[in-house]
């Protein structure tokens, strides 16, 4: 049976469905990539209110700039399942090539560009029409997807090959590259463009990187009193809006360490859940949000005060968040 396009999922979007859960407010949806569910928080109250059954291993998750779609990897399955927000079914799935891992919209929307672990590829694909516009050779085992505020430059990192790849997005071609640290995981532009920070997980360093030049600002270290430096391993990286700081996850640290984007200095840690993957802003930024994956949990940081102020129960091994943009 023929999957629905984009086209008709948006028209039926628009006849109207019963919207399940809060009707106001944001909602963080987190990917459990041992229970192959999602996990839905209301950022109101707080608690979860929905779990839903995805694909198998699902990890990357974003959502559509209109907040209706949920768009998920589901790795094991090598697909991208787009998922209706409101009902919580899934009503089509993407080619995205083998074992999608992260992926990055264009800040237009449209197109969506995958990193396919497995096959050293980006596969960048329209969502709307579910074709492949191209596949772009990477290093070996690609994962961090960043993309400019302007949509003109995709960044993916591979992971084996430790490289930051600079794609220009018109021609699909990789235009410099520039070499970090071991395993580099993230990559996250901040919101001027005028900075790009890499994460290396092995490497135990965030690099923050000048774009327009391809070169390496400063690498930036950590060091937590009792964990052991191997223990330090920094993934899932964001920037506030107003460039004043950066939060970066640091795995089986247990900590978010706290950093001034305009010193590049670590000013404290915020004791998390254990293993700590990925983070996400509101959209007000209010909050960030953590993934823990050997705890199961999320924690909640106020963003203001730079503190921890709740864990949340989800699925087992939550990997990926993303938070509705309403």
């Amino acid at each position: 049976m023929q999957l629905p396009t984009m086209h008709t999922i948006l028209l039926a979007g628009l006849i109207g469905l019963a919207p399940v859960g809060a009707a106001q407010g944001y909602e963080a949806y987190i990917s459990n990539e041992k229970d192959n569910t999602v996990s839905v928080i209301d950022l109101d109250t707080l608690e979860v209110v929905r779990t839903y059954p995805v694909g198998q291993r699902p990890r990357g998750i974003t959502m559509t700039k209109d907040g209706k779609y949920v768009l998920l990897c589901a790795s094991d399955d090598d697909t991208v399942q787009v998922i209706d927000a409101k009902t919580d079914k899934i009503v089509k799935t993407l080619p995205s090539g083998p074992d999608p891992e992260l992926f990055v919209l264009h800040p237009s929307g449209n197109p969506l560009y995958i990193a396919n672990e497995d096959d050293n590829l980006v596969t960048v694909v329209d969502i709307e029409n579910d074709k492949v516009l191209a596949e772009i050779p990477v290093g070996v085992e690609p994962e961090g997807m960043g993309i400019s505020p302007d949509g003109s430059v995709m960044v993916n990192t591979s992971e084996t090959t430790n490289m930051a790849h600079f794609v220009d997005t018109k021609s699909n071609q990789i235009v410099a590259n520039v070499l970090v640290d071991s395993r580099p995981r993230f990559a996250e532009f901040t919101s001027d463009g005028s900075q790009l920070w890499v994460t290396s997980e092995i490497g135990g360093t965030v690099a923050v990187i000048d774009p327009s030049k391809h070169e390496i600002i400063k690498k930036i270290g950590f060091e937590v009193p009792g964990v052991q430096p191997e223990a330090l391993q920094p993934v899932g990286v964001r920037v506030t809006r107003d460039g004043q700081y950066a939060f970066v996850a640091l795995g089986p640290a247990n900590r978010v360490a706290v950093i001034n984007a305009k010193t590049l200095e670590v000013e404290q840690y915020l004791l998390v859940g254990q293993r700590v993957w990925q983070l996400a802003f509101t959209p007000d930024e209010k909050y960030l949000i953590s993934t823990n994956g050997n705890s199961n949990d999320v924690s909640i940081i106020d963003v203001a005060s730079q503190e921890v102020i709740k864990s949340i129960q989800v699925g087992r091994l939550p990997w990926g968040v993303t938070v509705s943009p309403n």
